[in-house]
C-alpha cells in the first residue's frame, strides 16, 4: 500500500516537471535552472545547491549499502578496505572521460534489470510451490501467518497505523531524484521535446513493474519476522528475495544476487557523484558558485566539482566506528528530507509554468506534453510531500526513543535549505519573491530546440533498444 501511494505521488511529480522540461529541454540543465526561470533567482540557487550537497551524500549512502551486502561473505577484511576500494573506482571512473561513465552504467543497468525480472519470475515460481524444499502451492500463506501487517511502537490498530505511516516515509526513498534525472537526461536526448513524454510514459510502467512487483513479490516469498531481516541476525547483509529464495531450497542464488546488488549500489554511487558535480558545475557557470568549479578536462569533465562532490565520500568510513544499518539510517533520514524538498519545489515550479502559459496566452498545442492528472496532482503531492519532510522523523517523538543523531539526520534538512534560500534573498533584496506572470520568459531558446527536433528514427539495434528501455 505505502509504496503504491509513492508511486502514484511521484507519478504526479514526474508528469509535472516534463510538462515543464518537454516545453524547453536545455543540455546540463537541472530542475534549479526551471527554478530560476519560471520562479525566481533564489528558488534556482536553493534548488541547486540542494541538489549538489543532497546527491553527493547518496554516494557515501551507496558504498554503505555496498558494505552492508559485502558482510554476507565471511571475510577477515576490514570493511575499511572495501569503501576505499569503491570510493577510488566510483572517483576514478568520474574523473575518466564521460564515455567510460555512459559505457559501465549501460552495463550495470542491464545487470539490474534482468535481475529484477529474474527474481519476479522465480518469486512466481515459488508462488506455486516450484521451489526444491516446497510442498505445495506457498500462495499467500505469508500474508496469513505472521500477516501482512505488523504493529509498531505501540499494539492493536494503532500500531498497524503507526507502521504504515513510518513505511510510507521510508518507501519514499528508492523514488528519490529519481525524477529529476529524467530532466537532467532531457536535455541530453535527441529530439528530447518527443522523446522525453515517452520517457515520463516507460517510467511509470517501471513504478508499476519493477517497484510495486518487486515488494508485492517480497511480501509473497518472505515473512516480515524472519530473522534474517533484522539487526542482530545477518541484518542486511541479505536481501528478502535472498532469504525467500534460501527457504525455498534453492542454493548459491544468494550470492549471485547479492554480487548484483553490490553493482547496483555501485552503479547508483556512480551515478550521483556524476549528477552532483555537474550540478555543482553547472551553478558554477551561472554565477552562483566559484568559478574554480567550471575548470574542465580537454575531454570536457569538470574535474574540480568532481574532486569537490567526492569529498562527501569518506562519510561512508562512519560506518568503521559505527553499526552498518545504523549509518544507513542516518543516510536514508537526510536524503528523504532532501527529496521531499525538491518534489515540492519542483510542484512549486510547474505551477508557476503553468500559470504563466495562462496569463501569456500560450497555445496548448505549444507545449509537447500534458497529463490528465495536472494541475490537481501537482496540488496533491505538494501538500503530501509537505507532510511527509514534517513527518520524516516523527518515531524520535516516541517516549524513549529520541536520539540527537536520528532527529538532526532527519530535520536538519529543513533549516539548511532554508537558510540557503534567504540568504539569497537577503543579498538580492531587490529582486521580486516571485517572477510575475506576465514577465516570465516562454520564448528565448524554444525557436532553436523546435529546429532542432529530427524525424524519429527507430533503433535498429539490440543495444540501442536496451538503451531505450532500460537505461
Amino acid at each position: 500500500m505505502a509504496y503504491c501511494l509513492l508511486s502514484v505521488l511521484v507519478l504526479f511529480v514526474v508528469t509535472a516537471i516534463t510538462e515543464v522540461a518537454a516545453y524547453l529541454p536545455v543540455s546540463g540543465g537541472t530542475m534549479s535552472y526551471y527554478g530560476h526561470r519560471n520562479v525566481s533567482n533564489s528558488m534556482g540557487f536553493a534548488m541547486g545547491w540542494l541538489y549538489f550537497y543532497s546527491l553527493g551524500i547518496l554516494v557515501p549512502y551507496e558504498i554503505t549499502a555496498a558494505g552492508l551486502v559485502i558482510d554476507y561473505w565471511p571475510s577477515d577484511i576490514n570493511i575499511a578496505v572495501w569503501i576505499t576500494v569503491f570510493i577510488v573506482v566510483i572517483v576514478g571512473l568520474n574523473i575518466l572521460p564521460v564515455q567510460f561513465y555512459g559505457e559501465t552504467e549501460f552495463w550495470f543497468a542491464s545487470l539490474k534489470v534482468f535481475m529484477m525480472i529474474g527474481l519476479l519470475i522465480l518469486s512466481f515460481i515459488l508462488f506455486w510451490g516450484g521451489g526444491p524444499n516446497q510442498h505445495g502451492i506457498l500462495g499467500f500463506h505469508n500474508w496469513k501467518d505472521p500477516g501482512a501487517t505488523n504493529t509498531w511502537l505501540r499494539p492493536g490498530n494503532t500500531g498497524r497505523f503507526i507502521a504504515l505511516v513510518e513505511v510510507v516515509v521510508l518507501s519514499a526513498f528508492p523514488f528519490t531524484f529519481a525524477p529529476e534525472l529524467l530532466v537532467v537526461t532531457g536535455g541530453e536526448m535527441k529530439s528530447p521535446r518527443r522523446n522525453l513524454p515517452k520517457a515520463a510514459k516507460r517510467y511509470f510502467a517501471r513504478l508499476v513493474f519493477f517497484y510495486i512487483g518487486s515488494v508485492l513479490a517480497i511480501g509473497i516469498i518472505c515473512p516480515f519476522n524472519d530473522a534474517r531481516l533484522t539487526s542482530g541476525g545477518v541484518g542486511a547483509k541479505s536481501s528478502a528475495f535472498v532469504v525467500g529464495i534460501a527457504d525455498a531450497g534453492i542454493h548459491g542464488l544468494g550470492s549471485v544476487i547479492n554480487a548484483i546488488i553490490i553493482t547496483s549500489a555501485w552503479s547508483s554511487g556512480n551515478s550521483f557523484l556524476y549528477m552532483s558535480s555537474r550540478s555543482l558545475y553547472s551553478l558554477a557557470v551561472a554565477g552562483n558558485a566559484p568559478k574554480i568549479f567550471t575548470r574542465c578536462t580537454k575531454q570536457g569533465v569538470p574535474y574540480m566539482a568532481v574532486i569537490a562532490a567526492s569529498l562527501f565520500s569518506p562519510l561512508a568510513y562512519l560506518n568503521c566506528a559505527n553499526s552498518g544499518s545504523v549509518v544507513f539510517g542516518w543516510f536514508v533520514n537526510l536524503t528523504n528530507t532532501s527529496g521531499f524538498i525538491s518534489w515540492i519545489c519542483c510542484c512549486i515550479v510547474y505551477q508557476r509554468f503553468r500559470k504563466a502559459t495562462i496569463a501569456q496566452a500560450l497555445p496548448k498545442e505549444e507545449i509537447p506534453y500534458h497529463s490528465f492528472v495536472q494541475p490537481i496532482g501537482a496540488w496533491i503531492a505538494m501538500v503530501a510531500f509537505t507532510i511527509l519532510t514534517l513527518i520524516n522523523g516523527f518515531d524520535v517523538f516516541f517516549p524513549g526513543r529520541f536520539s540527537a543523531s536520528s532527529f538532526l539526520t532527519a530535520y536538519v534538512g529543513i533549516p539548511i535549505f532554508l537558510c540557503i534560500y534567504f540568504a539569497h534573498r537577503f543579498w538580492h533584496w531587490d529582486e521580486p519573491w516571485v517572477i510575475p506572470s506576465e514577465e516570465v520568459d516562454l520564448k528565448t531558446g524554444v525557436d532553436v530546440v523546435i529546429a532542432n527536433e529530427i524525424p524519429e528514427v527507430h533503433a535498429k539495434t539490440w543495444k540501442k533498444r536496451m538503451q531505450g528501455w532500460f537505461t
